[in-house]
């Protein structure tokens, strides 16, 4: 058998925007630790080199942090942004749970789960774990809980909106002291039903960031 090729440590850290290098570096051995121990796991989610997608757009272009729970669970779904999946990929309940509030809040399309136009916008898509194993649902959550407060200390300021869904981002927006935090039910068919549908976090967002002299988001996708 031919030797493992070697795994290049740091390719979490080196994927992200210069900036959040320079923002995080006082977090690059955490992340280093996170990403040793995580390299031989075959049922990674996403996989490794889509885990810190969220990190490839600027520090400065983020006016809106969208908190989630963690990775789709389900192979090939996760693509390294909170909610989305790849262009291929069938959407999930919760992205679709996503789109019908959409559509009921704001008269804009929404027929693509990929997302990458609200990250083009400044909407990071972050879950409290950027990973997690096929078939096992909150596997990492203690894993990255650390890192992603790490993240979270750095966006928050006066010009910030955290839009956050669900029990877990809840606790994590707890960190946002200087900018807005919007809380809504998670998409999840568990609970859509129970204070998402009819939250209109989308028009909520777009009112808080026109408060603040921003422009607001584009919604379609």
């Amino acid at each position: 058998m031919p030797p493992r090729k070697p795994y290049p440590l740091y390719m979490f850290f080196s994927s992200m925007h210069p900036s959040w290098q320079s923002r995080l570096s006082a977090s690059k051995d955490l992340l280093t630790e996170i990403e040793a121990r995580l390299i031989l796991e075959p049922q990674l989610t996403p996989p490794t080199d889509l885990v810190m997608r969220a990190f490839q757009e600027p520090f400065e272009s983020v006016k809106v942090l969208l908190l989630g729970q963690d990775p789709y669970p389900t192979k090939n779904v996760a693509c390294g942004l909170a909610f989305a999946v790849s262009e291929e990929s069938k959407l999930p309940q919760s992205l679709k749970n996503l789109m019908k509030e959409l559509a009921t809040d704001l008269p804009q399309v929404s027929n693509s789960g990929a997302l990458a136009h609200w990250s083009s916008q400044g909407v990071m898509l972050l879950n409290s774990a950027l990973t997690t194993i096929v078939g096992a649902p909150g596997a990492h959550a203690k894993i990255w809980i650390s890192f992603t407060k790490a993240v979270i200390e750095q966006l928050d300021s006066s010009s910030l909106v955290c839009l956050s869904l669900g029990e877990h981002a809840k606790k994590l927006s707890a960190l946002i002291l200087e900018g807005d935090v919007i809380q809504a039910t998670h998409p999840s068919p568990l609970s859509a039903s129970r204070g998402f549908f009819g939250s209109r976090i989308y028009s909520k967002v777009n009112s808080s960031l026109q408060d603040k002299g921003l422009a607001p988001i584009d919604w379609s996708c």
